[in-house]
């Protein structure tokens, strides 16, 4: 069994701000908006707080801005 099964290991409802979040329905974890892994609260380090989404990791943040907005692409 891994820490995310069992009775006490549900899924959190977090409202995300800048540079901190909020539980609004206590969880071990929250999923990524990309790839659905799931994310231990304590490991939770990347959000979008206009989008209210969390992501697994910086790569995955990214790659979620640039596919919402493609001209990010063109900056240099």
């Amino acid at each position: 069994m891994n820490r995310f099964e069992g009775p006490g290991a549900r899924e959190a409802r977090v409202r995300y701000l800048d540079g901190d979040f909020q539980v609004l329905t206590p969880g071990a974890f929250v999923r990524c908006a990309v790839s659905g892994e799931a994310i231990p609260l304590e490991e939770l380090k990347y959000w979008s707080v206009s989008r209210q989404e969390a992501y697994a990791s910086a790569e995955t943040s990214l790659a979620r801005e640039l596919e919402l907005d493609p001209a990010l692409r063109k900056r240099a």
